[in-house]
């Protein structure tokens, strides 16, 4: 083993080398690999491709070639890579719903839009397309650089001359490190009459451009929407714009009908949005599609799906645009190479490199052709020549020694050049009769013009110009083809109907005072007692009501929160057993308890109001049309109204209608009472406090806040003391006053064991039973009408078993009772 000297060794830190490495590796694949170039469109492994292909003649005016050889041509010759990685770029050439202008002609299976992949590449064959011919075209008239191949023994283009503009027509996506490109296929219609246009004017902008690339075409058709988004992008490299099916909707007989999606958006997979679509079908998220069938063939994509009898099918679509990719949104970001750097291009830059390249290429071709035209004018004057000194020139031929003295004498005796010498010693005898030398004057006065041309092109641009305006008119006239995909200025927007979604069904929905939630069918409620609401001791329900499934419930608590909760949402529940607590999925707060449920407004027209009244005598009412849906709004809660603290709760929530007139009657805890007009209280958002309802004295708190009808006749109250008495009086011994004043008492006040009001309930109906829950569990059923009538400071009367009842737990009344009455 040799020693090494240790100046010879290097310490290194791991991260500095694995940066070194890693920035190599990514400048490679950035610039090699997986980004196209500006100027031709193309990968590397695509031009390599391409090229080799033109190398072996293996064009589009050849027969087919076995696709296996050209991979293993382009392996061996120009990119030593995997044979998988080669044959799946030249598939995606060959495949027409990938490329707006496939460039390569492939026979055999070369996938499908369903995602399948191609055959083997020892069954297909291929070769390249008439228009790939274009991108070849001027390739050995030295128009690009040249450089050697992976073992320097072959020369490959370092790019294509490129006459069609490939990076727009086709497009390009790819992922490297740190960049990724998504670059749309265009009409080559549009982006020639764009460059014309720009070759043919000095002063143009993206505006005047924009009106012959009006957007992307994609090779699928579809439908493109959101024409300002696509500005942006042309300007930027980057924006997002919304590609769509497009579709159809056959009325079928019956009543039925179906959507037939003829066009689907830019590489979708059939296979997959057609499992996706029958995946709703099977789970019913959405009523009403009876099949989902396939009947795409050679002619083009055809995916059905029939509805059943009176469905609405525009509903039906607009769903399926929305949750399935009939709709998806394609995002630009346009990524190339452009100066051997990778670089976020607009379509401007795009646009303007390539004529650059294409003033290149035009020029290298000219000057070529310039020299060889120039060469052949030297030998034809040579020639000519000769034909005037023929027998000085045999002569001299004949005493020469040999082929090369014979050069060297024309040169040195008649002062030809080398080529010249070269030419004539060449020349077969038969050339020299006078047909030729006829021939050899008109093709000097040909060449001369040519050269004459070629100097025009090379020294004057507008000449330059006018020859590409030329070549690129011929190309659009030879492969124009007309626009695919249609396009829509504005974004539309969709809108899922309720009913659309879910089938509509008169269900009973039940909210109990502890939180308790569910709705029962028509049919498990008419089996049932309505007595025989399932509930815990102590609780109670307060809203009991027949709704549809696309109602939505609005449920407030006393810890000034609600829930928007669709119906169709509610866990179905027979009537006889208990119902899902809200905790299960919403975090309350500790205490917090439902303290009225309201049906949603349908529309914001809707101006009815809920008024809420807090304990530490706060008041507001917002629009039941603020109350709406959330995003969360399936596992927490959203404000209703913003409570002073902690210890602050609401005490009531009732909805005054639009359109009617309204009083509020306020009692406190201490037997204060306050009555005045709800107009005086303003309508403000969810999340305000509110103002000041009453002025309360200290350590006094509400206890209840009353909504009355002004049309209801003798309205009434009916509360309860802490002592175990009950009072009923009417509305009228409250007296009117202005808001945010103290008000009047309600009870005589005692020396010892003053009483205090601890719950009081608006008396609309004396029909409807009242409910006293004690602690002991004890309840008492009496109707309001048992309760004598009471002056304003009278204390009211002694509840009959009060002694069994301990301390009053709850009043309510029994809303049950209403639903055996129905």
């Amino acid at each position: 083993m040799v020693n090494q000297p240790l100046e010879s060794i290097q310490e290194l830190s791991f991260e500095s080398v694995v940066g070194d490495r890693f920035g190599r590796y990514s400048k490679y694949i950035i610039q090699d690999r997986a980004l196209p170039d500006i100027r031709d469109g193309l990968k590397p492994v695509q031009r390599r491709i391409l090229f080799a292909m033109y190398q072996e003649r293996n064009t589009f005016d050849h027969p087919y070639r076995k696709s296996a050889k050209t991979v293993g041509n382009v392996i061996g010759n120009y990119h030593p890579h995997g044979d998988s990685s080669v044959y799946e770029a030249m598939v995606r050439m060959s495949q027409d719903w990938k490329n707006r202008e496939p460039l390569i002609d492939m026979h055999g299976n070369n996938g499908s839009m369903d995602g399948d992949p191609a055959a083997a590449m020892r069954y297909t064959e291929a070769r390249l397309s008439a228009i790939a011919s274009e991108l070849l075209r001027d390739l050995k008239n030295e128009t690009v650089d040249y450089l050697l191949n992976f073992d320097d023994t072959l020369e490959e283009p370092t790019v294509l001359p490129a006459r069609i503009p490939n990076l727009l027509i086709n497009g390009a996506t790819g992922i490297s490190a740190g960049y990724a490109t998504e670059i749309p296929p265009h009409n080559l219609a549009e982006v020639m009459d764009a460059l014309i246009y720009m070759l043919g004017h000095q002063n143009y902008d993206l505006a005047k451009i924009m009106t012959f690339i009006k957007a992307p075409d994609f090779p699928n058709g579809g439908i493109i929407q959101g024409l300002d988004q696509v500005k942006k992008a042309y300007e930027t490299g980057q924006g997002k714009i919304v590609l769509r099916s497009k579709t159809n909707i056959e009325t079928l007989k019956g009543g039925k009908s179906q959507i037939v999606a003829t066009e689907l958006p830019y590489d979708v997979n059939k296979a997959k949005l057609i499992q996706k679509l029958d995946d709703i079908r099977l789970s019913k998220k959405i009523d009403g599609i009876a099949e989902i069938r396939d009947e795409s063939d050679r002619n083009g994509v055809r995916v059905v799906i029939e509805l059943k009898r009176d469905v609405d099918a525009q509903g039906v679509l607009n769903y399926l645009l929305k949750q399935t990719e009939l709709q998806v949104n394609y995002h630009f970001n346009m990524v190339a190479i452009h100066q051997r750097r990778p670089m976020v291009v607009g379509l401007m830059q795009i646009l303007e490199a390539y004529l650059d390249h294409q003033r290149q290429v035009l020029t290298r071709r000219t000057e070529f052709d310039l020299r060889h035209d120039q060469a052949r004018l030297h030998i034809v004057d040579g020639l000519i020549r000769v034909v005037s000194i023929l027998d000085e020139v045999i002569a001299l031929i004949r005493r020469s020694e040999n082929k090369s003295d014979a050069k060297n004498n024309l040169v040195k005796e008649f002062d030809f050049s080398l080529e010249q010498a070269e030419a004539i010693v060449s020349l077969q005898l038969y050339r020299l009769t006078n047909t030729d030398v006829t021939a050899l004057q008109n093709e000097k006065l040909e060449l001369n013009e040519r050269i004459l041309m070629y100097q025009n092109i090379l020294n004057n641009p507008k000449t330059l110009h006018q020859v590409l305006m030329n070549e690129m008119k011929a190309i659009r006239k030879q492969y124009a083809t007309p626009r695919r995909t249609s396009l829509e200025e504005e974004i539309e927007t969709i809108n899922i109907e309720t009913h659309v979604l879910i089938p509509e069904e008169q269900v009973y929905v039940s909210v109990t005072k502890e939180g308790y939630i569910k709705r029962t069918s028509l049919r498990s409620f008419s089996s049932s007692d309505a007595q025989d609401l399932a509930s815990r001791d102590f609780d109670y329900p307060i809203f009991v009501r027949e709704l549809s499934t696309h109602d939505h419930l609005v449920i407030v608590t006393n810890k000034g929160n609600y829930i928007h909760l669709p119906v169709h949402e509610l866990p179905d529940i027979k009537w006889k057993d208990m119902g899902m607590h809200l905790s299960q999925n919403y975090q309350l707060e500790p205490g917090e308890q439902v303290l009225n449920v309201f049906v949603a407004a349908e529309t914001d027209e809707n101006q009815d109001c809920l008024v809420m009244v807090s304990r530490t005598g706060m008041i507001k009412q917002s629009r039941l049309s603020d109350f709406v849906t959330y995003r969360s709004y399936k596992t927490r809660t959203a404000t209703a109204m913003t409570l002073k603290d902690d210890q602050d709760s609401l005490i009531s929530v009732e909805l005054a209608k639009a359109n009617e007139s309204y009083q509020i009657c306020l009692i406190t805890e201490k037997s204060y009472s306050l009555r005045y007009d709800l107009n005086e209280v303003s309508t403000i958002g969810l999340k305000a406090k509110g103002i000041v309802a009453i002025k309360l004295k200290e350590g006094d708190q509400l206890i209840a806040g009353l909504l009355f009808n002004q049309d209801l006749t003798k309205p009434q109250v009916i509360a309860t003391t802490q002592r175990g008495h009950i009072k009923r009086f009417n509305l009228d011994n409250v007296p009117l006053a202005g808001r945010a004043t103290r008000g009047s008492l309600l009870l005589k006040e005692l020396k010892s064991q003053p009483h205090r009001f601890e719950f009081a309930l608006a008396l609309t109906q004396s029909k409807i039973p009242l409910i006293i829950q004690g602690d002991t569990g004890v309840t008492i059923e009496l109707m309001p009408k048992e309760v004598p009538l009471s002056d304003r400071l009278s204390n009211g009367s002694l509840i009959s078993q009060a002694d069994q009842l301990g301390q009053i737990h709850g009043v309510h009344f029994a809303r049950l009772r209403l639903l055996d009455e129905d």
